[in-house]
């Protein structure tokens, strides 16, 4: 089973390569309206690909048992950069959310890096003797997830809160915990759904796409339409109809309509099955590895990076409200590339240290 692990780094790199592909692809039409520049989202994702690489080859060879120390440190940094988020002059608002800050030379958007930070501390604080101590871990958790609401990103929210049950679960926790905690996260999302009025408002267009298509829905509609026109085999490479400004976020949050109308069912199943297959792999690494930090740190990506492809797809597919979360390695974005890819490297040094 060893051969198996040296899947990962290809794997990624085909994901990498293959969303660099669909984000020209998808972004030509407007880029060149926007920007005058058809290669503009081009250039910039290679940059992000260059950085995430490099970070990519450093975890690979730095020792993850070194992260343990840097735990608190890492932790404290990005939950610095949360609360910058609303911060006037650093902060920056986009069609009525904060989710990002401008560092002068670059814009970052803090919550990707929680993702990891989080992985990093919850697996150094679960590894010791403390692992038990449900109701700090329910406040830490609350903290981090209460700056994510506000601004507002419930997408990220539910990854976040379930990477962190998942952790808690790997490290040894009773069942009982979950089957009380169920409840009474069920309960807390649908008061935050009813305070919200945009947050009620995409509720009631994921259940009623039949609304005015003007409303919220619209981008529903065109997913599915994007989807459907697809078909088995897709209407081909470059021959995207919903990329011309009928879909919004088609580089972003709704790349994967844009890889199923032109590769058919048969291609976009096809990335499912690499998705599933590196999930396996990221489960598999975390079930081999002997020491408890590396195990539950290698769970804890593999949770982000799984969960995370099940609401973008989930919600492409009209299974779930749509949410700001873009498809890992595929979709266009900096701050959540380079955390992915900087997550695969840790995986990779835990397996090479692990898995003989």
């Amino acid at each position: 089973m060893k051969k198996i692990i040296y899947f990962l780094i290809p794997l990624v790199c085909f994901l990498v390569f293959f969303g660099l592909l669909m984000i020209y692809d998808a972004s030509s039409f407007v880029a060149y309206k926007d920007f005058s520049d058809k290669y503009h989202y081009l250039k910039e994702q290679t940059f992000w690909i260059i950085i995430g690489f490099c970070l990519l080859t450093f975890f690979s060879f730095f020792n993850y048992k070194k992260l343990y120390n840097f735990a608190l440190p890492i932790l404290l940094v990005v939950l610095f950069l949360l609360i910058l988020v609303f911060v006037p002059g650093l902060g920056v608002s986009l069609l009525g959310a904060k989710r990002w800050v401008n560092l002068g030379f670059t814009v970052i958007q803090p919550s990707e890096f929680v993702k990891l930070a989080l992985a990093i501390y919850l697996a150094a604080w679960f590894s010791g003797k403390e692992r038990s101590r449900l109701p700090a871990f329910l406040l830490l958790l609350f903290l981090i997830l209460l700056l994510i609401i506000l601004q507002p990103d419930m997408g990220t929210t539910f990854i976040i809160l379930a990477e962190g049950l998942v952790i808690y679960f790997l490290s040894g926790a009773s069942l009982f915990y979950f089957v009380f905690l169920l409840p009474v996260l069920l309960f807390l999302g649908f008061i935050l759904i009813k305070i919200s009025p945009y947050r009620a408002e995409r509720l009631s267009s994921f259940l009623n796409l039949n609304q005015n298509p003007q409303t919220y829905s619209y981008h529903v509609k065109q997913i599915l339409i994007g989807l459907g026109s697809g078909g088995l085999t897709g209407v081909g490479v470059g021959n995207s109809l919903q990329k011309y400004a009928y879909l919004p976020e088609n580089t972003t949050d709704s790349i994967f309509a844009i890889i199923g109308e032109e590769l058919g069912f048969l291609g976009a199943f096809f990335i499912i099955i690499l998705f599933a297959f590196l999930i396996f792999l990221g489960f598999y690494i975390a079930m081999n590895t002997k020491d408890t930090f590396g195990r539950l740190l290698s769970g804890g990506i593999t949770a982000f990076l799984g969960f995370q492809v099940f609401v973008n797809l989930a919600a492409q597919t009209a299974l779930l409200p749509l949410t700001g979360v873009p498809l890992p390695f595929i979709s266009y974005g900096g701050s959540a590339l380079i955390v992915n890819l900087a997550a695969v490297g840790i995986l990779v040094n835990i397996a090479r240290q692990n898995i003989k």
